[in-house]
């Protein structure tokens, strides 16, 4: 499942992955939303959840604050 925001300028957009093992890896893609050209940034298996929601939730924050502290 994949989930899509726009956060200060930032398409914040998380997925839930399901591993084999039941748990669901929290992956997050982030890329400046005018600037189409732009390199996106991936970032793999932040944390693991036994629910798909938590980590969809998990790495739209996690997103959210690395805007907030790393972004430009």
């Amino acid at each position: 499942m994949k989930l899509s925001t726009f956060y200060k300028g930032y398409q914040v957009s998380a997925a839930a992955t399901p591993l084999h093992n039941g748990l669901y890896a929290a992956t997050l893609l982030i890329q400046k939303a005018a600037d189409t050209c732009a390199q996106a940034l991936q970032f793999k298996e932040l944390d693991y959840f036994f629910e798909e929601s938590q980590a969809l939730a998990y790495a739209t924050r996690w997103g959210r604050l690395w805007i907030d502290n790393e972004a430009c």
